[in-house]
């Protein structure tokens, strides 16, 4: 998300988290400049992936990143309820943060 009442870094603010970007919390971005950070990314593909757990989209839900509304299991935000992620998504992002040398990001091993 892209928080017009910050600047520099904070602007940019994961849509699950609400933490800004840094070095260290590097990001994908997905439509309309929705972005996931490293760290959710990891909680949601332990859950989502590797555990094959999540949580049921509701009817009327579309994930923060495609902003489609993808069947399967999401995972949620802790802090907004509103913001979930599909499957789809996640594997996405994971192979973007996973090529780019630069965030030092690896998928999650159990």
């Amino acid at each position: 998300m892209h928080d017009p009442k910050s600047r520099g870094d904070a602007f940019f603010k994961c849509d699950f988290c609400r933490c800004g970007w840094s070095e260290d919390r590097p990001m994908v971005e997905g439509h309309r400049g929705s972005l996931i950070c490293a760290k959710c990314l990891s909680v949601a593909w332990a859950e989502l992936v590797q555990e094959g757990a999540g949580e049921d989209r509701k009817p009327d839900e579309s994930c923060r990143l495609c902003l489609e509304p993808r069947d399967g299991k999401v995972w949620r935000s802790p802090i907004d309820e509103a913001a979930i992620v599909c499957v789809r998504c996640v594997k996405q992002s994971a192979g973007v943060l996973h090529k780019d040398k630069e965030s030092e990001w690896t998928k999650p091993t159990a």
